[in-house]
């Protein structure tokens, strides 16, 4: 069947959506359960369609065309529009309710993303959340998972992924550390210090780049504390154990107060993606999708 056919401009849309929201054709593939070709030849099918060019792509990634990003937001207000009409059908209405469990990390789940999810709430009266916090990934299906924030690249073809933005990670210690000695200015310098390690993202080895220049530079450490929690990180950080590398929203108030001092201020362990991750379904019920909304609109100001 033709896939630029009438009947097949909705799906073509929602693989272009698709597209945009995993960040590659390897990543809507993987998501959808069908091949990187496929994806590329729907794309195509698409902008002929529309007579537009939809994304720049290069051997550095992919990025949206100006028409590409009108396109997109129409899109998504076509589809969503499509998914409205369903519920009706379906008997389900426009009013969100129901039951939603959501897993979150224990440091954003107990903090930014507390505001948000109570904001949710108010707005959705009829709807109920288990909110669940977990360091580690889970089964969403098997443990019964609505949707997830999760940080960190996600491999896990079974769900649709959407990146809500990169969170910085920094270098940090308590000024009791440096023992009088200057900031270090450069990651040559950091390899003396005492250090502790998150083990999730990084266990002997610390990968700093130039905010400016793009030099990268590996930090070879021994880690005299190894976590799985970022809170016993920050806590033991500003106790004065050692040298770490965390996110630098979470930083921010000991930063602030002095109670922790940021090294080699020019240069960054690579951000972590933040990511919101649920089961890939033919139908997803309201409540999920106000929720994606929620959580879609508050994480810029959240973080």
């Amino acid at each position: 069947m033709n896939e630029t056919a009438s009947g097949d401009r909705l799906y073509l849309m929602q693989t272009f959506v698709r597209i945009v929201e995993a960040g590659s054709l390897s990543g809507a593939a993987a998501q959808m359960g069908t091949t990187q070709p496929t994806v590329s030849r729907r794309l195509q099918a698409l902008e002929r369609t529309l007579g537009v060019r939809l994304l720049q792509r290069s051997t550095r990634g992919m990025r949206l065309t100006q028409d590409g990003e009108r396109c997109f937001e129409r899109a998504k207000t076509l589809l969503e529009s499509w998914d409205s009409f369903e519920s009706e059908v379906r008997g389900v209405g426009e009013e969100a309710q129901g039951h939603l469990r959501v897993l979150a990390p224990h440091a954003l789940g107990q903090e930014h993303f507390v505001r948000p999810l109570t904001e949710f709430l108010r707005r959705n009266p009829r709807v109920n959340v288990d909110w669940l916090l977990r360091d580690d990934e889970r089964d969403l299906i098997g443990e019964g998972i609505d949707c997830a924030l999760r940080v960190g690249e996600v491999r896990d073809p079974s769900v649709v992924s959407i990146k809500l933005m990169d969170v910085p990670r920094i270098v940090v210690a308590a000024p009791g550390v440096l023992q009088g000695q200057p900031v270090p200015e450069h990651p040559d310098e950091l390899a003396g210090l005492p250090w502790m390690a998150l083990r999730t993202y990084y266990r002997t080895e610390v990968t700093l780049s130039h905010a400016v220049s793009g030099e990268t530079r590996q930090v070879a450490i021994r880690p005299r504390l190894s976590t799985d929690s970022l809170y016993a990180l920050r806590n033991a950080a500003v106790m004065g154990l050692g040298v770490c590398v965390a996110s630098a929203w979470m930083l921010r108030d000991d930063l602030a107060q002095g109670r922790l001092v940021h090294l080699a201020p020019q240069w960054q362990a690579p951000a972590l993606p933040l990511h919101l991750v649920y089961p890939y379904a033919s139908f997803y019920p309201v409540r999920l999708r106000r929720f994606v909304e929620a959580m879609r609109a508050a994480t810029p100001t959240a973080l």
